[in-house]
């Protein structure tokens, strides 16, 4: 049996733009930048405003994926989010992400396992994709997204 291989043919990102650095969180609570820093290795997180989405953070990381592996929105058969702060537990966020690129009908779902979920999720993108003789999709595009605020 003759199996294709998946690859990884684009990636995309966005942070939000609001930035909080170490320094900042000193004015806040009883901490240190070398506390932090030591512990954690942060100097700066990037903080979501209060009127982005998981969705919105998706669909821009989404478009420059597409863009970076030349390809259309039309290309694509397959949505998998990886995430567990969904905009809403319904609908998920693959399927907002779906209506709002404008992907035609396919399979679109979010899988939530924390830490794993990003690698989850690739491993169901692999088996959906490269580990059947007759794969049922031929591209997926895969998200890990997570938003936190304060």
């Amino acid at each position: 049996m003759k199996c294709v291989q998946s690859y990884l043919s684009g990636t995309g990102s966005y942070l939000p733009t609001n930035v909080v650095t170490n320094t900042d969180l000193e004015q806040r609570i009883d901490t240190s930048d070398e506390w932090i820093v030591a512990r954690t290795g942060i100097h700066q997180r990037h903080i979501a405003s209060e009127n982005e989405t998981t969705t919105d953070l998706a669909e821009k990381a989404a478009l420059r994926a597409i863009a970076d592996a030349s390809l259309s929105v039309g290309d694509i058969d397959l949505i998998i989010v990886a995430t567990t702060t969904p905009t809403h537990t319904f609908p998920s966020v693959a399927t907002d992400l779906q209506c709002r690129l404008g992907v035609p009908v396919c399979p679109a779902f979010d899988i939530q396992a924390v830490c794993a979920g990003f690698v989850y999720a690739l491993d169901c993108q692999n088996f959906s994709i490269g580990k059947i003789e007759i794969p049922a999709f031929s591209l997926a595009m895969e998200l890990g997204q997570w938003l936190y605020r304060q």
